[in-house]
């Protein structure tokens, strides 16, 4: 690992390492019971037991978080990118997308079920739901902060407005849409998982209410790492695809940061 990236990682997978060693170090010592709070050396092993009967769990609740997380993403670009493009929308919808938000999706999902049954399709909306409002404010006021200065000196070019859109508002809009695609996709997954709590016969949401019915704390605790892992998996490949896209902009970034040093 490069010292770069060591600094970088380093200090969080030392404190992490640290939490654990002392969580271990707790159960032992404080005598504390398994069904209470197992050991991580204790979720590892039940984790690895387990690992054929939660195979078709996981793959359930993947489908749901990926399907969902696209309709979000398709739908959230449209709607922002039209928020921008008019603004009666801007004024009719944005007051709606903000009220929406005082919703709990929890309370939405029963209904979902009731509407479209048992089958994937509520638990896809769920995420939709979850992911779909960061995404679209991102963009929309991601593309209402290009800059005024560039705008006028294309038009005083001849520019037409899909120029002055393709050549500057969305370039610039990039970055903020990117920050509204992470932290959506970082609450997907517990998206998909709060729809199967609501009524699903497969995925982690209901390998977790089961677990936590038969008192197997372990498995609660499995299924709680996995969906943490899978977050942070889908957090870093839109990351990766952020810093594919944009390489101009951390370029730009590493040059005024040098300028500020030097």
């Amino acid at each position: 690992m490069s010292p770069r990236r060591l600094r970088r990682f380093g200090p969080p997978l030392a404190l992490g390492m640290a939490l654990l060693l002392l969580w271990q170090a707790a159960t032992l010592y404080l005598n504390i019971q398994d069904w209470l709070l197992p050991s991580p050396l204790q979720i590892l092993q039940a984790g690895w037991q387990a690992r054929g009967v939660m195979g078709p769990h996981v793959w359930q609740t993947i489908q749901e978080t990926v399907i969902g997380f696209a309709l979000a993403l398709l739908a959230g670009l449209t709607l922002g990118m039209s928020i921008d493009y008019s603004h009666w929308l801007r004024r009719a919808l944005y007051p709606l997308l903000v009220l929406s938000q005082t919703v709990p999706v929890i309370a939405i999902a029963p209904l979902l079920v009731i509407w479209f049954g048992y089958g994937i399709l509520p638990k896809v909306l769920v995420v939709g739901l979850v992911c779909f409002f960061p995404i679209v404010v991102s963009t929309a006021d991601g593309l209402r902060s290009a800059d005024p200065d560039q705008i006028a000196l294309l038009r005083t070019m001849g520019a037409s407005r899909s120029d002055v859109f393709r050549l500057i508002r969305l370039p610039g809009a990039l970055p903020s849409v990117f920050t509204g695609i992470k932290v959506g996709i970082t609450y997907s997954v517990v998206g998909a998982i709060m729809g199967e709590w609501v009524g699903s016969s497969r995925g982690l949401g209901v390998f977790m209410l089961r677990a936590t019915n038969a008192f197997r704390t372990d498995w609660v605790f499995v299924s709680i790492a996995i969906t943490a892992a899978l977050s942070v998996l889908l957090f870093g490949l839109v990351n990766l695809v952020e810093r594919i896209l944009l390489g101009w902009y951390y370029a730009s970034r590493r040059t005024e940061e040098w300028a500020e040093v030097s």
